[in-house]
């Protein structure tokens, strides 16, 4: 990789400018003495040239610009409706999204940016999409506001630098000759439908009209520290004058842009089709790897590299760490080490999904017999899950309560636990709320909602979530399960070992649901007959 150390700063984005950054570089012959402070010596592998015979010369002979082929963005004027939503449960208050910034993956090296899924949601922006940027719901009186809301939204980044300038060459986090050439403000505006405004404005842009009487700033928190001390100096300066505290709280942000995800519009449920989609290619690459996955010391990471290479390749990566969890390891539920072998005549369950370009993520999982065919034991347990989602299907349509869903599949889960004599008590009993020992096998639930985030909408409330009412456009997965431990002395020797689940993802329609997933087999007789001819058998 190449050393970007000089570069690079440890500021926040509210104080970060080039000019500033470039100015404490050292040159290629600068020498520190010994006292030189710890956080300085990053710099000391630098050997960019300073001179001024160099700058004069990388900021000159270049061709001109190719003229913008921008153009506004599919999501455009559905972001635009959910500001609005957004702008009714907050008049008069200032709201800041920021999208975020880089996260250390180690030293001086940073993971993928992906921007906070409140601000993709509110911007479209998806990828690696404008770090630092921050959207900004400015409040407005008399309905002036954007498409007749109470705000105006403003989104405020970093535009791209002229190649006369140090940034150009030398500053890894915009600059064009390492990052590649950024959006223009004018870019954004098109591309977003959202008016633009330099990262330099934002703080006088958020300080306008606070104080007593005046307007109340909301911020994201545990987004971006920078933009928060921001808004922290402008609060501590007003409560010294003497102003009066204001009475939301951040976490009412949080809450409202889970809530606001809840229910779908037409162009994430496109966008949620494309990552199933695309992840059902996925699972069908893993099954032909599988021969080779069975030759490798470390068949399982054959497993996820050929999906998380697919979901790359496809999309923008895949929404979570993927689980290739063969054998015993099934029945431990976040398997993400992934370095077990791929056996003949085990499970292997793949629980993985591809992140598209607009950051939604599909959330499947199958279980499949490695060498194609399950064997009775297996089967039995494998239908019993696939009957408890079945069963989780049935009540999934409009009106029923969220947590209705997980009830149904616990029924059946507790049934044939019954059935094969595991438990110590009644299935009626176990499913009473203070017995509950059918789930020894399955402690996990049975759904969750699905979108922009794996676990989408996750800080919206309780009455709206787990005693929520199902409506059309909701998005949410169906996953029970029954994991056998391979030293659990409660099961017979025959089904240690084994772990089961299935999950799809799951559309509520007007008339009743839609698996999303369906074209993914999931009766047993279809996986194995999908897996042979997959195989070529």
């Amino acid at each position: 990789m190449t050393d970007d150390t000089a570069a690079r700063s440890d500021r926040t984005s509210s104080d970060r400018t080039s000019s500033d950054r470039t100015s404490s570089e050292p040159s290629s012959d600068e020498t520190w003495n010994e006292d030189q402070p710890i956080e300085e010596r990053g710099s000391n592998r630098s050997q960019r040239p300073g001179s001024a015979a160099f700058l004069e010369f990388v900021t000159s002979g270049w061709a001109p610009r190719p003229p913008s082929q921008v153009t506004r963005a599919a999501a455009a004027d559905h972001t635009a409706a959910r500001r609005s939503a957004l702008s009714a449960v907050f008049p008069g208050r200032r709201l800041v999204v920021p999208a975020g910034t880089f996260k250390v993956r180690s030293n001086d090296t940073d993971y993928r940016f992906r921007p906070h899924s409140g601000f993709a949601h509110l911007t479209g922006l998806g990828v690696e999409q404008e770090p630092d940027a921050v959207l900004v719901l400015h409040p407005v009186e008399d309905g002036a506001g954007d498409d007749g809301s109470a705000h105006h939204a403003v989104l405020y980044m970093r535009p791209l630098a002229g190649r006369d300038t140090s940034e150009f060459f030398s500053d890894s986090r915009y600059g064009e000759f390492w990052v590649g050439a950024r959006p223009t403000l004018e870019d954004l505006e098109t591309l977003t439908g959202i008016a633009t405004a330099h990262i330099d404005e934002l703080r006088d842009a958020v300080a306008k009209d606070v104080g007593d009487g005046g307007v109340q700033v909301l911020v994201v928190p545990d987004v971006d520290a920078g933009v928060e001390a921001v808004i922290d100096e402008i609060r501590r300066q007003e409560a010294e004058r003497g102003a009066q505290e204001q009475t939301d709280r951040d976490e009412h942000l949080v809450e409202a842009l889970s809530e606001l995800r809840l229910v779908k519009d037409a162009y994430e449920v496109e966008q949620m089709r494309l990552a199933v989609a695309t992840t059902i290619e996925g699972f069908e690459k893993v099954v032909r790897a599988l021969p080779a996955a069975q030759q490798h010391a470390r068949g399982e990471r054959v497993v996820e590299g050929t999906f998380v290479g697919h979901a790359r390749q496809e999309g923008n990566a895949v929404g979570y760490e993927t689980i290739a969890a063969s054998g015993d390891h099934a029945t431990t539920l976040h398997w993400i080490d992934n370095d077990g072998q791929v056996r003949a005549g085990e499970l292997l369950l793949l629980d993985a999904g591809v992140e598209v370009d607009s950051l939604y993520t599909a959330d499947v999982t199958r279980t499949l017999p490695i060498d194609g065919t399950f064997t009775e034991v297996q089967r039995r347990v494998y239908q019993a899950v696939l009957d408890a989602a079945d069963a989780a299907f049935a009540v999934a349509v409009p009106g029923a309560r969220f947590r209705d869903v997980h009830d149904a599949a616990m029924e059946v889960i507790a049934a044939r636990l019954d059935e094969w004599g595991l438990l110590p008590v009644t299935a009626e009993e176990s499913l009473l709320p203070e017995n509950q020992h059918h789930r020894r096998w399955m402690v996990h639930g049975t759904s969750h909602h699905l979108g922009i985030d794996v676990h989408d909408c996750a800080q919206a409330r309780a009455e709206l979530y787990l005693d929520g009412v199902l409506e059309p456009g909701m998005v949410f997965t169906i996953e029970p399960g029954l994991y056998f431990k391979s030293d659990d002395l409660r099961v017979p020797e025959e089904y240690r070992g084994i772990g089961v689940r299935i999950e799809d993802d799951v559309l509520v329609t007007p008339d009743g649901n839609e698996n999303l997933s369906a074209a993914l087999p999931r009766d047993p007789d279809a996986v194995e007959a999908w897996m042979a001819g997959l195989l070529g058998r």
